[in-house]
């Protein structure tokens, strides 16, 4: 990034923070990169978020697998996603992002999951739209 190459990690770590930039190990499961032609799913990655001067800019690193894409059909394009443990049978929506909504806004986990269909899977906009 720097041209550090052989730099220590610790200076470089100074150095970041003397500019006023802030870098973020980020545990994800999984990114999904939609283009028009197909979706980028990375299962493994490893995800860094830095914050420089306002702008967060967000790496990932990993090696993705190509699926075809589901951008057409946004109103359940979670549901297309396969082996998708903890999926709802009834519209496609992860257990796991219900239980995250409901702890995130306080709610119980019909409310999360009304609000996360109401937002067709959009994590943030039903935490935003439960607060």
């Amino acid at each position: 990034m720097f041209g550090g190459g052989g730099m220590n990690p610790r200076k470089m770590q100074q150095m970041m923070e003397q500019m006023g930039i802030d870098v973020t190990e980020l545990d994800v499961e999984e990114v999904v990169i939609k283009t028009a032609d197909e979706d980028l799913v990375f299962s493994d990655a490893q995800v860094t978020r830095m914050d420089a001067q306002g702008q967060q800019t967000y790496q990932v690193v990993g090696e993705p697998e190509s699926r075809a894409s589901t951008a057409g059909d946004s109103a359940d394009s979670t549901s297309e996603l396969e082996g998708d443990a903890g999926e709802s049978e009834d519209e496609g929506i992860p257990e796991e992002d219900v239980e995250l909504v409901a702890q995130k806004a306080g709610v119980g986990s019909e409310t999360a999951r009304e609000a996360l269909e109401a937002t067709n899977g959009d994590l943030a906009a039903a935490i935003a739209r439960l607060e």
